[in-house]
């Protein structure tokens, strides 16, 4: 089962795989005989190899013009794993770009604190006014909502007056875009929330880490906090053009570089997670258990367990000597 996932996060799905593997199985096979084989239509089997030419796994036969000939898996699927890690490492570039870019955006927000004389902006006080509006938001939008969500796992009672707005909103066919952790893969309740997002047509991808909590409407209002370290001590609903291509630019990246829900988290070639990865970054930056456990989403508890799997991979027997294993063989 988990080589077939690893298959898939290749790029490789199921059938293709299927006509993969009976044609390192088995010479001299065309469509015809493939499709017998499989008991499938040939133009199921045509669109297979297409696909498998794309992913370099089959190249044109030198014995039997317009055939194909498979590439050994050696050569071929090592080749697209290390296609799939350079990606994992664009994405890590692309996410630490973005919390760069955030910080900016935050930074040019504390100026604007004042914000309820602003033409553009409207600040919205107390956590039952923030989310009249949210509701009110969502039942005005018309073609999307995208949310980035930090913090990792939901409380019960949130994630279901989510859905009720959440089902509203996608009954009317207004687009979702969610954007959460890679924590709450290991939260059964949020985990089943986001698979619940994807059963009724929106889209949920994850990432190791998220600058800040972020509702757009429309791609022309933005309702973002006023303080990012207390989301309860109120929201600002801006709609001026300058900051609200700030804040798409920030989600339109990290949306980028995310992963769906539904394809396991790749890990890169260094065999960490984008989590892991992310973890060994913040510690090394001087942040505590706790501190890096907030920006992932995750606790304290969760965190010690992560590094203590790291060091043994290591063969380290302290993080000190972790880090200076980890700063050897270039993980950071």
């Amino acid at each position: 089962m988990e080589a077939a996932l690893m298959l898939v996060s290749l790029g490789l799905d199921p059938f293709a795989e299927r006509v993969y593997r009976l044609l390192l199985t088995k010479t001299g096979l065309d469509v015809v005989l493939v499709a017998q084989e499989l008991a499938v239509t040939e133009q199921q089997v045509q669109e297979a190899l297409e696909h498998l030419t794309e992913l370099g796994l089959l190249l044109p036969s030198w014995e039997s013009p317009g055939g194909y000939r498979p590439v050994s898996p050696q050569v071929g699927l090592l080749k697209l794993l290390q296609h799939r890690q350079a990606e994992v490492q664009q994405r890590q570039k692309q996410i630490a770009d973005a919390e760069t870019a955030i910080a900016a955006l935050i930074s040019e927000y504390s100026e604007l604190h004042p914000v309820a004389q602003h033409p553009r902006a409207q600040s919205v006080l107390g956590m039952d006014a923030i989310h009249r509006q949210i509701e009110r938001l969502g039942m005005n939008a018309v073609y999307e909502v995208a949310s980035m969500v930090p913090g990792g796992a939901q409380e019960p009672s949130l994630i279901e007056a989510a859905k009720i707005v959440d089902r509203q909103v996608r009954d009317r066919g207004v687009a979702i875009r969610t954007l959460i952790l890679d924590s709450i893969r290991n939260d059964p309740p949020t985990l089943a929330y986001a698979e619940w997002l994807v059963d009724i047509g929106a889209e949920v991808r994850t990432a190791p880490t998220l600058p800040i909590r972020m509702l757009v409407y429309d791609r022309k209002i933005a309702f973002l906090p006023l303080d990012s370290s207390n989301t309860q001590a109120g929201a600002v609903q801006v709609s001026d053009n300058g900051t609200i291509t700030a804040v798409l630019a920030l989600f339109d990246r990290i949306w980028d570089a995310a992963i769906p829900i539904r394809t396991p988290l790749p890990k890169d070639e260094s065999g960490l997670l984008p989590q892991e990865r992310q973890l060994l970054k913040l510690l090394a930056q001087g942040m505590t258990d706790e501190a890096a456990g907030h920006h992932l989403g995750l606790s304290q508890r969760t965190v010690r367990r992560m590094m203590a799997g790291i060091m043994e991979r290591l063969g380290a027997r302290s993080r000190f000597e972790a880090g200076l294993r980890v700063a050897e063989m270039g993980w950071l």
